[in-house]
């Protein structure tokens, strides 16, 4: 399992240069079917990341420029008049891929973001009283800007809680920029970056990420936290039950990134700020306006309660 593993982290290293970290978090998600939303300024590397870790799995891909007069059916498909039949044939939309980049999905309606509801969720798409089943693994890596930039649309509460996680990546250290300026990763090496995992391999991995045990103790703690923010002063809502499936399910699969068939107190404390922080609303300030604000109440949260040994 971890030379799998390593193998995706090798082949998108190789062209998303720097920030491990992010990389990481990229690959936990897909681990634990999850879907992740990368938020930062123009120019940092968000579609070269989500680009490469697709590229470096045989399997569909279709990237999504969303703008602002794009339509729901532009994303999930349309059903088509046929002459020659006589019938209606549906015409599937790029959301029929095993990994989907959204890029700037904020810059799109709430129309159109909340079209990608139903298929985050359930892998499915229900189109004209049908129901379409999404082939498996089936993952959204959304790229957006922050949402003050001109021309941007707040992600809803809904929407943002159907990511397993929300990151930034940050600006690179002065080397990890000296080897982007020199190398051009993006026009060089990811054109040709070739495939190094099946998606069953994908699919396999994700069994074994299940089936990572979490003990008992750790579960109540997950408990613990998420009632904690519950209960917070400065919060209108806490970390819900489906967050806390989410944080459960980040730890398998960050203790799978370790070689671990079994889960550690580490495993919940390093993943509460990017699974938990936009799942929370803070009474101050509102949801997405103060990511911040959230960030430090749950690190508050975490101090007051004691892990298991």
């Amino acid at each position: 399992m971890i030379d799998a593993i390593n193998k995706l982290r090798r082949n998108i290293s190789g062209v998303f240069l720097g920030n491990p970290q992010a990389v990481d978090r990229v690959i936990c998600c897909l681990l634990a079917r999850g879907h992740i939303l990368i938020e930062d300024v123009p120019g940092v590397g968000k579609t070269v990341l989500a680009t490469a870790m697709a590229r470096s799995i045989d399997c569909s891909f279709s990237r999504v420029q969303l703008t602002a007069d794009l339509l729901p059916t532009d994303v999930l498909g349309v059903s088509v008049f046929d002459r020659t039949t006589g019938e209606f044939v549906f015409k599937r939309g790029p959301i029929f891929a095993n990994i989907v980049l959204a890029d700037e999905i904020n810059r799109t309606t709430p129309r159109t973001q909340t079209a990608l509801l139903e298929a985050m969720n359930e892998a499915t798409v229900s189109i004209d009283g049908r129901i379409h089943r999404l082939e498996q693994p089936f993952m959204v890596v959304a790229t957006q800007n922050p949402y003050e930039f001109e021309g941007t649309y707040p992600l809803p509460e809904n929407q943002l809680d159907r990511f397993l996680m929300r990151t930034r990546l940050g600006y690179p250290s002065p080397a990890d920029e000296a080897r982007v300026l020199d190398l051009r990763p993006a026009n060089h090496r990811l054109p040709q970056l070739e495939a190094v995992l099946h998606k069953d391999d994908i699919v396999e991995l994700q069994r074994r990420v299940d089936d990572v045990k979490v003990d008992r103790s750790l579960l109540e703690y997950v408990i613990s936290l998420a009632g904690a923010t519950r209960r917070h002063e400065e919060l209108q809502v806490g970390i819900s039950p489906r967050g806390a499936l989410a944080l459960t399910q980040a730890a398998r699969a960050t203790a799978a990134l370790a070689s671990r068939d079994y889960v550690i107190p580490e495993d919940i404390t390093g993943n509460i700020e990017p699974v938990c922080a936009h799942r929370v609303v803070t009474k101050a300030y509102g949801h997405e306006a103060d990511a911040s604000t959230a960030a430090r109440i749950l690190r508050a949260v975490q101090e007051s309660i004691e892990s298991p040994a």
